[in-house]
């Protein structure tokens, strides 16, 4: 009797403490300032800034995005990686974009990845990249010429002022 009395007394003191639920205070994100695009042509500076502004822009996109950075001009074998690139571009336009989905451009070449992006994009037919977003980000002279290549595929195209 003497052990259900004290498994009683326990009982009766624990529960108030398990029925008691805390209501616990609501977590707030701390929302960072974005990042300034890089002066020179440093690549991880470069890299984190990219990620930065694609994270920034990924509303309504359902898959990781397809990310096409090129280094700067002066960098060490340029013109190879520029290839690589655009072949690699032209592949994945080829196999088709669907809606949900996001092309990033970046680099600090801002007119040699307009140049890339405006010769991948002669290859896609009208209408045939609904829902896709494409994101340049680069100089405002060399975004206009990307957006008029890439608009007639039927993308939501945003552009981003590296600044």
């Amino acid at each position: 009797m003497n052990t259900m009395l004290r498994m009683l007394m326990i009982a009766c003191l624990i529960l108030p403490f398990a029925a008691c639920k805390k209501e616990a205070a609501p977590k707030v994100e701390a929302v960072a300032a974005p990042l300034t695009a890089p002066t020179n042509e440093d690549m991880p500076a470069w890299r984190a800034y990219v990620t930065d502004v694609a994270k920034r822009n990924m509303d309504g996109i359902t898959n990781s995005p397809y990310v096409y950075f090129l280094p700067g001009e002066g960098s060490e074998g340029f013109g190879g990686q520029y290839e690589r690139q655009l072949e690699k571009l032209e592949g994945d336009m080829s196999r088709g974009i669907i809606a949900g989905n996001m092309l990033v451009f970046a680099s600090p070449s801002s007119g040699k990845l307009a140049e890339m992006a405006t010769v991948a994009f002669q290859q896609v037919g009208p209408g045939t990249m609904k829902g896709v977003k494409v994101l340049f980000i680069g100089k405002a002279e060399d975004s206009e010429k990307v957006k008029v290549a890439a608009e007639p595929a039927g993308v939501n195209y945003v552009f981003v002022e590296a600044k």
